[in-house]
């Protein structure tokens, strides 16, 4: 029992750790490793196993009680039957408990026993579809329309979607009796696992097709180019997706279609950041302006706009325009706004002219500190 790990260090909790704190920290290990999970990984079997061992002992009162007092030598020899040997495969754990029925849902998507089956004649939804389109930044900023060519499948006409040859039909399924499914039964430590497999031969309709039509080759279907027209809202992000409805595959036993999912690509812009639904842009000012204040014309995808830059506005002042963003995907009459970092823009290329100014400038201002304060003599000047 020495290379035991304690049972509080395997679920990772503390020794106060309560009821649902200990399920919590089991669930979580027992979901990461069972052996269901991870087929043929020895490693995350032996884990999935400490962690069941630890779970009964802790979650039980009496064996938690004694395993505080004890340790795993509480156990030894047989004491309490719940060391390796006393767990036998675990035959006398009760798994008839809500963690074990929660967990098996996690892991197998149903409750203890298996999934239950779908009937396989009944009518079946199609799959999705997924394509992508690109757009401009500046027509996510309006919205558009684009038109994507793509194959779609229809029905066959020559069988009328039966997939026989004409003058035949469909038979039930020889492989699965017409069930569609195949249902076996395994063993795993939750006992037994109900496992449902669709039959191979039907493809889970439960009906086979001894004579196939020639010009869908049995599938009931015929692929065709067609162009499908897309809306594209304004204001949509890249990543975001369009669904056209019944645009995708065919459904199964006179199921609906599937829908298309066109995915948007949005590109970017050399004026503009996007966060969202607001933007931000860089716009340059003059010296002058930055100090004496006065109009700008600020660009913005609306088109431009005057602003008045107040009075020694500092460089990298940011300045709001309200609802100048981009408008909302939901409610294009909504719109974030446009964030404009003010920067001074030093000239490089100075006539002598200009530049006989500037020192002009320079001297006039020699006396004047920050926002007009006298400036301090220096030592040396008193």
């Amino acid at each position: 029992m020495a290379d035991k790990r304690d049972y509080y260090e395997v679920l990772g909790v503390d020794r106060s750790a309560d009821e649902a704190a200990l399920k919590k920290a089991y669930r979580q290990i027992a979901k990461k490793y069972h052996p269901d999970m991870n087929p043929g990984d020895k490693d995350a079997e032996a884990k999935f196993k400490e962690a069941t061992e630890a779970y009964a002992v802790l979650s039980d009162p009496e064996k938690r009680k004694m395993y505080d007092q004890f340790g795993h030598a509480a156990f030894e020899n047989g004491g309490g039957g719940a060391g390796a040997g006393g767990f036998g495969g675990f035959s006398g754990f009760d798994f008839s408990g809500d963690i074990f029925g929660d967990l098996f849902g996690d892991l197998f998507g149903g409750g203890f026993g298996g999934r239950a089956s779908r009937n396989a004649n009944a009518p079946a939804r199609g799959a999705n579809l997924r394509a992508r389109v690109h757009i401009t930044f500046e027509e996510a900023v309006t919205g558009c329309s684009k038109e994507l060519d793509i194959s779609l499948k229809d029905k066959c006409p020559t069988c009328n979607g039966t997939g026989a040859k004409p003058g035949t039909s469909p038979v039930t399924c020889p492989k699965c009796n017409g069930k569609g499914q195949f249902v076996s039964m395994q063993q795993s430590f939750f006992g037994s696992v109900q496992n449902i497999q669709t039959c191979p031969q039907c493809g889970g309709t439960g009906k086979y097709v001894k004579d196939k039509c020639t010009d869908c080759r049995g599938t009931g279907y015929v692929s065709n180019r067609k162009t499908i027209k897309v809306d594209i809202p304004a204001g949509i992000e890249s990543g975001q997706s369009i669904r056209i409805r019944e645009k995708g595959e065919p459904g199964i036993n006179g199921g609906p279609r599937g829908d298309l999912l066109v995915e948007v690509a949005v590109g970017g812009s050399d004026h503009y950041e996007r966060d969202g639904m607001n933007l931000y842009s860089v716009q340059y000012i003059s010296y002058p302006t930055a100090v004496l204040g006065g109009d700008v014309r600020i660009p913005t995808v609306y088109g431009d706009v005057i602003y008045t830059v107040k009075p020694g506005t500092a460089t990298n002042t940011r300045i709001r325009l309200r609802e100048k963003g981009m408008p909302s995907v939901r409610n294009a009459s909504s719109k974030g706004d446009l964030y404009v970092t003010l920067v001074i823009e030093v000239p490089t290329n100075l006539s002598s002219e200009a530049k006989d100014l500037l020192r002009q400038y320079e001297e006039a201002c020699a006396g004047e500190g920050p926002k007009g304060h006298k400036r301090k003599k220096k030592f040396f000047e008193k």
